[in-house]
């Protein structure tokens, strides 16, 4: 494949890394310290055209995702889950009425979209949501929680997967709706900074318009949403390891033992060599997942690949990384601490690594583990 960035892909890449250095990076720490971030960084981030995500190209968008998440995860997580789990989705399974209401909002940064899947008792198992639709004359009418939502709480609209009847259905919901509330999750290990929100749907009622896609669909809807934002979740990923690179080598020819800079000693070099080159083998496997979204084919496979190796390799990154700086990495005077907190969870959602490796081997052989 050409791995070669034309001009507007470099120049996206460019006003990236700008973005991040300039709104991100000087607030990260503070905001995971306070567990919260300025959301005025969500108008900042639909004026540089970063929202509407589903605009870009597969690897322009990959690009802007590394640079999120060289800078912090957190920010990384609301263009992922606004554009990558709804905006693409909408844009893909949507009625002609559904994207002309809805898109313009989420890319304005007017309303978040947030994808409301997880459940209490169903994680990895997307066939035992205990949240059920019924009809109610031309209406639904939907009751249950939902766990573990990134944007939870700020989001104005919710891609709901609830059970109609025997089968999983997807409806877009108002979180202002009456019955609808939510409250943020806090003391979480990683991804500090970035809303967390546990759901309650309390007969929450919608029209019959409000179906994405077909009734009893939303499992296809669902697993198609999710092949695009593992993409997100693996280019993010990539900036993690990016960004452990780069902070590792300014520190090692900063710090100084047995009277010479570290960064010349063997077993730091290897240290870094092998961030380095597991960073480089990430971002060409999410490179290659984006040109597999931007062919229209399904493209379970490649993000199910670069989804499990590049959150696999942002945890041994982030690890080596805060080996290299010994003590003070283990406190947040440097970002490799949080780099690695961060990269944790990414081996967890929108897939573990064990379901990924069950999709991999279920793409490759025809035979389904899951049944």
């Amino acid at each position: 494949m050409d791995l070669t960035l034309t001009p507007e892909q470099n120049l996206i890449r460019s006003t990236a890394r700008e973005f991040v250095d300039r709104e991100v990076i000087p607030h990260a720490r503070d905001w995971d310290r306070e567990e919260t971030m300025d959301r005025g960084i969500v108008e900042q981030l639909a004026e540089v055209g970063f929202l509407p995500g589903w605009e870009l190209d597969g690897i322009s968008y990959c690009l802007v995702m590394e640079e999120l998440g060289r800078g912090d995860s957190s920010v990384r997580g609301i263009v992922s889950v606004n554009a990558g789990l709804v905006g693409k989705t909408i844009k893909r399974w949507g009625t002609d009425a559904q994207r002309e209401e809805w898109l313009p909002r989420l890319a304005s940064g007017e309303v978040l979209g947030c994808y409301a899947l997880t459940e209490p008792g169903a994680g990895s198992d997307p066939g035992s949501l205990s949240t059920r639709a019924e009809r109610d004359g031309g209406d639904w009418v939907i009751s249950g929680s939902k766990i573990f939502i990134t944007l939870g709480t700020w989001a104005g609209l919710a891609l709901v997967f609830a059970k109609a009847e025997a089968s999983v259905t997807c409806f877009l919901v108002p979180t202002d709706s009456p019955g609808f509330s939510s409250h943020q999750i806090k003391g979480k290990l990683g991804l500090r900074a970035q809303d967390t929100g546990e759901l309650t749907l309390d007969g929450v009622r919608v029209p019959g318009d409000a179906v994405l896609g077909e009734e009893g669909g939303g499992l296809k809807v669902a697993l198609s949403a999710l092949d695009n934002g593992r993409i997100s979740l693996a280019a993010g990923c990539v900036g993690i390891g990016q960004g452990c690179l780069e902070a590792c080598t300014r520190y090692t020819k900063e710090r100084h033992q047995f009277g010479r800079p570290i960064a010349s000693f063997q077993l730091i070099q290897e240290l870094l060599a092998e961030i380095a080159v597991e960073t480089e083998a990430s971002r060409l496997l999410a490179w290659k997942a984006g040109l597999a979204m931007d062919s229209g084919e399904r493209h379970t496979l490649e993000s199910s690949v670069a989804k499990y190796y590049c959150s696999e390799a942002a945890v041994r990154s982030a690890n080596a990384a805060v080996q290299i700086h010994g003590g003070y990495g283990y406190v947040d005077e440097y970002p490799v601490g949080k780099y690695l907190r961060d990269a944790r969870v990414t081996t967890l959602y929108e897939g573990t690594s064990q379901i990924q490796k069950l999709i991999i081997g279920r793409q490759l052989t025809g035979e389904n583990a899951f049944v």
